[in-house]
C-alpha cells in the first residue's frame, strides 16, 4: 500500500492536477475496498488520484479509507445519493486535467490496469471511452463484461459475459458500443461535451445511457484487452434484488427513450412483450435468469417490474426535455444511430440465458 511519501516525487504533480481521476463510489463496502484501493496503490501508472465518494455508509468504511488509506480523497455524503449522483460528487470533487475513471469498490485490478486504459483512449483524440476486460472474481478466465451490448428495447448487459478469455482472439483494443462504469475511462473533454451521469437514474443503466450519447455525439468507444479487472457481480445491488429489478426495468426505458431514433421508439412496447415471453420460457425452463427468478420471490419481483414500467411512464415527460436538451451535441444520423444499434445488438435469450 503507498504512503503519501511513497507517491513522491510526482506528490505535488498527482494531487493538484493529475491525468487521471479515479472515482469509486461506496456504500457499505468496508469487507471490499481493502483489496481494491490496495490494488490501486500498485500501479504501474502514477499521475491520478484516487477518490472515494462515500453515499452515507454505517458500516465504518469512511474510518476505514481515512485512517488506512490517506493517499485516497474521501468525500462524504449524508445519505445514498446512489451510483449515479455518487460520480458526479466525485467529478466535481476532481482535479484530473483529462481523464475521469469510475470503478467499483467491489473490484482489484492488475497493476497496469490504468496505464493500459491511458494508453488506449491517447492512441486516437476521437476516442472518449475506454472498457476494461472485467472477469469474475472468483474464476478471472471468466468474462464479466468486454464492454456493454445492447437489445431492441434498451436492455443492455456485459458483452460476452461468462465466455471464458482462453478462447476468445481479441486485438489488444476493439472497437466496441459503450463501456461498463464498473471500471471505465471516460475523456473529459466528451464529459464537459455531454455531461456525466443522470442523476435521476440512481444506479443501473446510467452508463448505458451515458456511452449512447457519447456515440451519438461522435465519440469512439473501445476495450483496452490488458486492463484487467476481477469483479465480485452485484455484491452491492443485489444479483436478482427487487430494487436491482425496478431500477434496471425504470432506467432501460429511459435510456431508450433519451437516445435511441424516434423511429425505433414506438417498437419499445412490442419488444418489451417479447423480451417478457422470453423470460416466461426461461422461468419454466429454470435457466439464466429465469432460475434466479425462481429461487426469489416472484411475487416481489413482479411488483417491482410493474413498479418500474409505471415510473418509467411517469418520467417520459423529464425525458423528454433531456432528449430534446441532448439534440445539440447529437452529430450521428438517425441512420446511422440504428446501424450503430444493429451492429451491437444482443437477442432477449443472451440477455437473459447467460446468469
Amino acid at each position: 500500500m503507498k504512503t503519501v511519501s511513497e507517491r513522491s516525487p510526482a506528490l505535488d504533480r498527482v494531487e493538484n492536477h493529475p491525468r487521471a481521476s479515479v472515482i469509486i463510489v461506496n456504500w457499505n463496502g468496508k469487507d471490499y475496498l481493502p483489496a481494491c484501493l490496495d490494488s490501486l496503490g500498485k500501479q504501474d501508472y502514477d499521475d491520478f488520484e484516487t477518490i472515494v465518494v462515500d453515499n452515507g455508509s454505517h458500516d465504518g468504511s469512511a474510518d476505514l479509507v481515512r485512517n488506512s488509506y490517506p493517499w485516497v480523497r474521501l468525500v462524504q455524503l449524508n445519505e445514498n445519493t446512489g451510483f449515479a449522483t455518487g460520480n458526479n460528487t466525485g467529478l466535481a470533487a476532481a482535479n484530473a486535467e483529462a481523464y475521469i475513471v469510475t470503478l467499483n469498490n467491489d473490484t482489484r485490478v492488475e497493476a497496469s490496469w490504468l496505464s493500459e486504459l491511458i494508453s488506449a483512449v491517447e492512441q486516437d483524440p476521437g476516442v472518449g471511452m475506454v472498457a476494461s476486460r472485467i472477469c469474475t472474481w472468483d474464476d478471472p478466465d471468466r468474462i464479466d463484461s468486454l464492454g456493454v451490448a445492447i437489445c431492441l428495447d434498451g436492455m443492455s448487459r456485459g458483452s460476452r459475459r461468462m465466455a471464458r478469455f482462453s478462447d476468445l482472439s481479441l486485438a489488444k483494443t476493439e472497437e466496441i458500443l459503450l463501456p461498463s462504469a464498473c471500471a471505465a475511462l471516460y475523456r473529459l473533454k466528451m464529459i464537459d461535451e455531454i455531461g456525466f451521469f443522470d442523476d435521476d437514474f440512481f444506479a443501473y443503466c446510467e452508463d448505458t445511457d451515458l456511452g449512447l450519447r457519447g456515440r451519438l455525439a461522435g465519440w469512439r468507444a473501445l476495450l483496452a484487452r490488458d486492463a484487467v479487472v476481477y469483479h465480485r457481480y452485484s455484491r452491492s445491488g443485489g444479483a436478482f434484488s427487487p430494487l436491482k429489478l425496478y431500477l434496471v426495468e425504470r432506467n432501460h426505458f429511459w435510456a431508450a427513450v433519451k437516445n435511441f431514433p424516434l423511429s425505433m421508439l414506438p417498437a419499445l412496447p412490442l419488444w418489451t412483450a417479447i423480451r417478457f415471453f422470453v423470460q416466461a420460457h426461461l422461468v419454466l425452463e429454470a435457466r439464466g435468469a429465469g432460475a434466479q427468478f425462481r429461487q426469489s420471490s416472484p411475487s416481489g419481483l413482479i411488483a417491482a417490474l410493474l413498479r418500474g414500467m409505471l415510473d418509467a411512464a411517469k418520467g417520459l415527460p423529464t425525458v423528454l426535455r433531456k432528449r430534446n436538451t441532448a439534440s445539440a451535441a447529437r452529430r450521428l444520423s438517425a441512420g446511422e444511430a440504428r446501424a450503430l444499434l444493429q451492429r451491437y445488438k444482443i437477442t432477449f435469450r443472451e440477455l437473459l440465458d447467460a446468469g
